[in-house]
């Protein structure tokens, strides 16, 4: 469940988190984070169209996934937050999930249409972030106490997350089909949100991070004048940050990053 931060060397596949981190406190919604999940869809949409057939059953950054299994993922977990939104905007409380095993059930199931007709999965992805787009605007007037529950009596999550929970997981998600799109990529305005999201939730031994490559740093825990800081650039960073490996472009002042955890 937990990946642990390497140095050197192609990023592990991992396990793809079946829940939210720990601490469900997450940025709320504003139009920027629309913005953002819009542009990071249409990213997406680029890669997969233009993934070939043959290349949807090799390995992905998540341990046990294939492509396919992170690109049905993708297609549920839009259809999942678009209908917890659709709960808020009819009155009628959804969860995003049955439970957890019908959740990983369907995902298994989409990746075996995948085996068949990876086409049929791209139109459920489209149909999907579609679907998402149309009722996103839901989340602008949720006040601060709307809550959903990821399954029947699991985590509560706040309503105004939907849009920042999505953006991550399409930017993550596209990294981790490792077919082209890196961490790099992500766009400044994202990968700081990811880090400062995930420095909130951190519970482990402080450390400050530093990007080499934009004006920004963060405190993770709590920290004292021996606590170490690690330092690199933003993409970097932020990718080591959800607990994979970030390689060897990322340093600390005592020589050992941190272990975050998988998210």
């Amino acid at each position: 469940m937990f990946a642990m931060v390497r140095r050197g060397g192609k990023p592990p596949r991992r396990d793809p988190p079946s829940h939210p981190p720990p601490t469900t406190t997450f940025q709320r919604h504003d139009g920027d984070v629309t913005l953002h999940v819009q542009a990071a869809t249409q990213r997406l949409l680029h890669t997969v169209d233009r993934l070939p057939d043959s290349a949807w059953s090799g390995p992905s950054h998540c341990t046990g996934w294939s492509r396919a299994h992170v690109i049905a993922h993708l297609a549920l977990n839009a259809e999942a937050l678009a209908g917890v939104l659709r709960g808020f905007r009819d009155g009628v409380p959804t969860t995003m999930y049955r439970s957890d095993e019908a959740r990983d059930q369907d995902i298994d199931d989409l990746v075996a249409v995948a085996g068949t007709s990876p086409a049929a999965v791209r139109e459920r992805l489209r149909t999907a972030v579609a679907a998402f787009a149309d009722v996103v605007a839901v989340a602008d007037g949720l006040p601060k106490e709307a809550t959903f529950e990821r399954t029947p009596g699991g985590r509560v999550v706040p309503g105004r997350a939907v849009p920042f929970l999505r953006l991550r997981e399409v930017e993550i998600h596209h990294a981790d089909l490792d077919a082209g799109y890196t961490a790099s990529d992500w766009p400044p305005d994202n990968a700081m949100s990811f880090l400062s999201n995930d420095a909130r939730q951190y519970r482990g031994p402080g450390f400050h991070a530093v990007a080499t490559d934009e004006p920004a740093r963060w405190t993770f825990g709590e920290t004292d004048a021996t606590s170490p800081t690690v330092s690199g650039p933003l993409g970097a960073l932020a990718w080591w940050a959800t607990g994979r490996d970030p390689g060897s472009v990322l340093s600390s002042t005592n020589g050992t990053l941190p272990t975050m955890e998988g998210r």
